[in-house]
Parts: C-alpha cells; structure tokens; sequence
C-alpha cells in the first residue's frame, strides 16, 4: 500500500504510512487476521507481522480472540484498542446540553443530559457546559484528562471574525462576547463549535444516508428551519458561518419578512417550519391538534398524516410538502446537488410519503433532479456528528505512528 515503489519519504513515514492504513482497516472491517490485513494492505507477512507488533505495544491495537470455522487452528484477530483515546461531543439546546463520550472506535461509552433553565450569562453557562461533559465523562468511568477532544453543537454559528454566536437569538446565555475566551479556560481539552445541522450533516455523511456522497444537502427541520451544504465532501459555512440558514430565505407564498435578523425568522421558516404544520392543519381540518412544543406537535401530525389514507391528511401532506419544495427549489438551483437528505424530527415523522411528495413537487418547480433521501441518523444525529467530527481528528492525531509521543495503554 504506502510502501509501493515510487512512494517519496523516509522509512518512518512509509511506516507510519501503513499503520495508519492498517489501523482504518480495523476500524472500518473490524477484528482482522494478520494474514487479512496483508491481503488488504498488500504489505507481505513479514511486514504486517512487524506493523501488528508495533501497534500493539504502541497500545492501539489488542490481540482478541482467533479465526473460526476453518480446519487447523484459528488465526489471532487484532482490533483497534478502544480505550486509546476518548473524544465527547455537546447538543446545545434551549432547556437542556446532552453530552456523550465515545472511544476511539466511536462506541459511545458515556452520556449525560443537562437542563438549563433560565436565561443565565456566560459564566453560568461554563458551569453548564463542564456540568455537562463532567456528567459524561463520569458515566463513562473516566476523567476529563482522559478526553482529547471536544466539539460543541449550537443552533447559529460563532462569527469567526467576532467569536460572537449569530443566528440563534434564543439560546439563552451564548452571547457574550467573552465567552469563548471563558470555556477555552474552563475546559482543558481542544474545542471545537460547529452549527448543529451542519452535525447533523457530518452524521449522516459518516455513518448515513450521504455516505459516499460529496455533493449534498441536509434540509432540517425541527425547532427551525435550516440546511447544511456539503459541496466537494466538505462543509460549506459560509463568511460569516451563516450558509444554510434557509429559514431567512424569502419564498413565495409567505409574507416578506423584513429585519430578519431582528425578528429570528423569515419567510421560509414561515411558510415550512415546523410551527406552521399546526396551523395547516387546523385550516384543512385536520385534529385534533397535539398541545406541546410546536416541533413534537408537528412531528405527531407528520406521522399521523404518513399513515393516514382519507383526504384531510392527505391535503396536509400535499400541502406541506409544496411549501417544503417551494423553499428546496431555490437551494436546488443554485447548487445542483447529487442528494437532498430530509432530516429533524418533523421529516423523519412524514418519513417515505413525505419524501415521494417532496421528490415530485421539486421535479416540477427546480430543473435539476437531485435523488431525495429521508435521513438514518435518527437517534441524537447532531450529537452523533459533534463525536464523528471529535473523533476524526483525534484518530488523525493517536494512530499518526510518526509522532515522537504515543496514546496511553488500555
């Protein structure tokens, strides 16, 4: 594999080079004979006999158990070492911070949830935020020297020029201009903050319905209305981290929202958020009409109208699904992607009848036709891409062999 002639470097880096191809084999396959990670790597016994060693006293790999089912004795299996490094990632919502930590193989081994009432500043929101990795954390039996890396989801996006959160003016006590400056104080770990939708993205590109795609959309809706744009297999967030905040968009069939950024929402978010399912459905005469959060509301009435065969259900499906497309076409056309993933809990709750709906109206009002997707990351998708986008590049930092310094031993 890195060891082919014609590969520039020195024999550290050829080495470093397979180790790490052996070890994103074990993480991809699982347990793997010496033997198969030849095949695959198409380094000789002798070499990936030597590579297994190194890795094993590097403590980033174990020898488990053995081959079955042939004649003659079973072949030793390696696996990743899991307890080589730890990475956590954060939810951040209003009411409530949900915090995990996984190990290296991305098995989740820690979970905690967090209210957070009140409005607070930024001094109480630090103790929110280490009260919530420290819940995690003692889940998962470890300390906070053991995590390498964390990454902190948010609805918005902190303005890189500023350090200021924009796009998210109800998330109480993330504003504060200092605040950044106070977490990095508090926290003793790297820390990274991404959109929560774009982590919503990262999820379902890593383990979901965009794997293998560079080229898609993430439409998301829950408390709002936004989208993530991953255009050459890498986010796009903008200049001011605000690409994708679609719910701003002006469209058709809704009033023209000025101030937007004053007021929190715009036509888009009008016309297809999840706060105006109920109201569709009390015009079409759709109920009864759910009480609660407007996006459990919405979710309810998605679901029951996917379900449901008579005609006022039918109407509210159609309909919504226009005003969904209405919004999609303008994103569409002007990055003609090869995917559109439907995510958030009210369009996983319309599920398949909602997407074909989706899928037919786009056809009519966008000239390109990307496939549509319903998202499979349904259980904590921003929370699982805040610890795929922790743990890949904490994975870029334990398995590079060529580094003087080395993860701890199980």
């Amino acid at each position: 594999m890195a060891g082919t002639a014609g590969t520039p470097g020195t024999p550290r880096v050829l080495r470093a080079m397979n180790d790490r191809a052996a070890l994103d084999l074990l993480q991809e396959h699982g347990p793997l004979s010496r033997t198969r990670i030849g095949e695959l790597t198409g380094l000789s016994k002798p070499t990936a006999s030597q590579l297994l060693a190194r890795l094993e006293a590097a403590g980033l790999v174990l020898a488990g158990g053995t081959t079955e089912g042939r004649p003659g004795p079973g072949a030793q299996l390696y696996e990743v070492n899991p307890a080589a490094a730890y990475a956590a990632g954060l939810d951040v919502r209003p009411g409530r911070i949900v915090a995990a930590v996984a190990d290296v193989t991305g098995r989740t081994v820690g979970r905690h949830e967090t209210p957070t009432p009140g409005s607070g500043a930024g001094t109480s929101v630090v103790r929110q935020v280490t009260g919530a990795l420290d819940g995690a954390v003692e889940a998962a039996g470890l300390a906070r020297a053991d995590v390498r890396r964390l990454v902190i989801g948010t609805p918005g996006a902190f303005d890189p020029g500023t350090g200021r959160l924009r796009y998210a003016s109800h998330l109480p006590g993330w504003h504060s201009p200092g605040l950044l400056g106070d977490l990095a104080a508090a926290l003793p770990m790297p820390v990274e903050y991404e959109n929560d939708v774009n982590l919503a993205a990262v999820a379902e590109q890593r383990l979901g319905a965009a794997r293998g795609h560079e080229d898609f959309v993430l439409l998301w809706n829950q408390e709002g209305l936004g989208a993530a744009l991953v255009l050459g297999g890498r986010l796009h967030r903008g200049f001011t981290g605000g690409a994708g905040e679609v719910g701003f968009l002006p469209v058709p069939g809704a009033p023209l929202v000025r101030q937007v950024a004053r007021t929190g929402s715009g036509g888009y978010q009008e016309l297809a958020g999840a706060q105006a399912v109920p109201v569709l459905a009390r015009q079409l005469g759709v109920g009864p009409i759910p009480t609660g959060p407007y996006a459990e509301a919405a979710a309810a009435l998605l679901a029951r109208a996917a379900r449901a065969g008579d005609d006022p259900h039918r109407r509210l499906l159609r309909t919504y699904a226009t005003r969904l497309a209405t919004g999609l076409a303008s994103l569409v056309s002007v990055l003609d992607p090869e995917l559109v993933v439907l995510s958030g809990a009210a369009l996983a709750a319309g599920g398949e009848a909602l997407r074909a709906l989706v899928q037919e109206e786009l056809a009519e009002l966008a000239a390109s036709r990307p496939r549509l997707v319903v998202g499979s990351v349904t259980e904590d998708p921003v929370l699982r891409g805040a610890l795929e986008s922790a743990l890949a590049t904490t994975r870029d930092e334990v398995f590079d062999t060529s580094r003087e310094t080395r993860p701890r031993k199980g």
